[in-house]
Order: structure tokens, then C-alpha cells, then sequence
């Protein structure tokens, strides 16, 4: 099974591609950059055709994205939505299932504590991936491959089966049971 964790961001987006075979491995990894004069519904385009290429290029199962956070500045909460809807609309558009993590959730399937910098989170996604220490190795690009990381690590984990909650009994029925 082959994932693509996408790390959405507003001037970087970065990408992560493994694939389970056994043990985890790494396919590829990178940012995509949208020129810098592109602005609006233009950089957009540019960070979805780059996500439509990489998903035929490297034909993933299921796409794994991180999960917008709060911000305290709202247009940068803005534009971070904007890159991540274009993930999503990229998802849509070749079929694929997309799951999302948030930051916490990441750090804890990585790294194991959810508070990591992400100096620890790149030092295990190399040390769990076998990244050869030549590889050079954004921190976008990082990020990426440890959303994908946590997807198949939580992959893994069984489901459970959805809890059927009992009705409350009507008054009728209470009233049956009484006798009355």
C-alpha cells in the first residue's frame, strides 16, 4: 500500500510518499513551490496540477493530509485552508480515500510524545523510514512523510465496531412493564 502525506502550507507544500511492504518505506519525498509571483486562484492551481502529478506519478492508495489548527492570524488560517482544500479536491478527483491527522497525532505516532519539535520528528522519520543521511530532507517535505507515517500507523490499529446506543424506553413501555 502506497500513501502520500501532503503537509499543506501557504507558500510550501510539502509531500511524502511510502508504502508498506513489510516494513515501512520511503518512495520519494519533496515541496512543491509555486512561483513566487503566483498569487490567489493561481498558486492554487499550481499546488493542485503539482498534487494531481504526483498522485499519477506515484499511484498512492489513500492520501494522508494534516489537519488545519487554530491560528492566531486568521488570513494565514485562511490560506492554509485554501492549500488544503486543494489536496482534498485532488483526493476527490483521482478516487482516493483521504484521511486526516492532527499535528498532536502526528508527533504522537512518530515521535511518541505529542509536544516534539520537529527536529525529533525529522531525526525519527529518518531513523524509521532508513533515510540514507545524504538525502537531503525539507522540513516540509519531513512533515509529510510523518503524516504518512501516521496514517499507516494508525492503518494498523483495528477499528472498533460502532457502539449501538440503546433507546431509553418510551413512557408506554415503562408503563406496560409496571402493570399500568
Amino acid at each position: 500500500m502506497r500513501i502520500l502525506g501532503v503537509d499543506p502550507g501557504n507558500a510550501l507544500t510539502g509531500y511524502g510518499v511510502i508504502e508498506r511492504e513489510g516494513a515501512s518505506r520511503y518512495v520519494a519525498a519533496g515541496t512543491i513551490r509555486p512561483h513566487a509571483a503566483a498569487r490567489g486562484p493561481t498558486r492554487l492551481a499550481a499546488i493542485y496540477d503539482n498534487l494531481i502529478k504526483l498522485i499519477d506519478q506515484y499511484s498512492p492508495a489513500v492520501i494522508s493530509l494534516e489537519r488545519s489548527f487554530v491560528a492566531l492570524n486568521i488570513q494565514s488560517a485562511f490560506t492554509l485552508g485554501e492549500a488544503r482544500a486543494m489536496a482534498m479536491l485532488a483526493a476527490a478527483h483521482r478516487g482516493l480515500e483521504l484521511f486526516e491527522y492532527t499535528p498532536t497525532d502526528v508527533k504522537l505516532s512518530v515521535a511518541g510524545y505529542g509536544r516534539a519539535d520537529k527536529r525529533q520528528v525529522k531525526q525519527m522519520v529518518r531513523r524509521t523510514l532508513k533515510l540514507d543521511p545524504a538525502i537531503a530532507l525539507a522540513d516540509d517535505a519531513s512533515d509529510a512523510l510523518a503524516i504518512a507515517l501516521c496514517h499507516l500507523y494508525r492503518e494498523r490499529i483495528p477499528r472498533p465496531e460502532p457502539r449501538v446506543r440503546k433507546a431509553w424506553p418510551t413512557a408506554r413501555k415503562i408503563a406496560a412493564a409496571c402493570g399500568s
